[in-house]
């Protein structure tokens, strides 16, 4: 369902970001992309590596263990039911430990840390050519609670989604944003959940 609302799955060149209250699932989508994107060619796959920005610290090794295991699994399924010596033989090559290696994982604990990694992206990227997706969980965090200076805020927002973009066009990967919800009161005291980060963020 996921791929159909996508057009086919999360795009190369692209950024996409996807947004939801807490609880709803948006680390497991950004855990299992970043096991998707090891996808063996034999199946079709990039046989990619991933970058994992995790601003919040909910990443779990264990959760990213299970998920990869029930990965394997699935393509073993596959290259049995197929009777495709050549896919049983790769995928039968593939172990946990192996993927956990091709995840290239950076804790980032305030905003300034977050932009930084962004800007030493480029190089990393270049030492890492193999890397098809950059998954930053979240995007909003500490921009919601480090800023005071909304208008300082929304420069430094404004360049790091620039940043992002041309990441995503010259190194041809796709960068998944996560973001939070927040509440807007609308004028008539009406109110209804929107990503956060503003309208600046959205038109971004």
């Amino acid at each position: 369902g996921m791929d159909k609302m996508l057009g086919g799955g999360v795009p190369l060149g692209q950024v996409t970001e996807f947004c939801g209250v807490p609880g709803i699932g948006k680390t497991q989508i950004g855990i299992q992309l970043a096991i998707n994107v090891q996808l063996p060619v034999e199946f079709s796959g990039l046989d990619g590596e991933a970058v994992y920005i995790d601003t919040e610290g909910s990443f779990s090794k264990e959760r990213f263990s299970d998920m990869a295991q029930g990965f394997l699994q699935h393509l073993r399924k596959v290259s049995q039911a197929r009777r495709d010596p050549e896919r049983e033989r790769v995928s039968n090559a593939m172990d946990v430990q192996g993927m956990m290696k091709k995840l290239h994982y950076f804790r980032v604990r305030d905003a300034s840390e977050q932009l930084a990694v962004v800007e030493v992206l480029p190089s990393f990227l270049l030492q890492h050519p193999r890397v098809k997706v950059v998954v930053m969980d979240s995007v909003a965090f500490h921009f919601r609670q480090d800023f005071d200076d909304f208008g300082a805020r929304t420069r430094v927002l404004n360049q790091m989604s620039q940043h992002l973009m041309s990441l995503a066009n010259s190194y041809q990967l796709a960068v998944v944003l996560m973001n939070q919800m927040t509440t807007r009161i609308a004028a008539e005291g009406q109110s209804r959940l929107v990503p956060a980060l503003g309208d600046s963020w959205a038109h971004a």
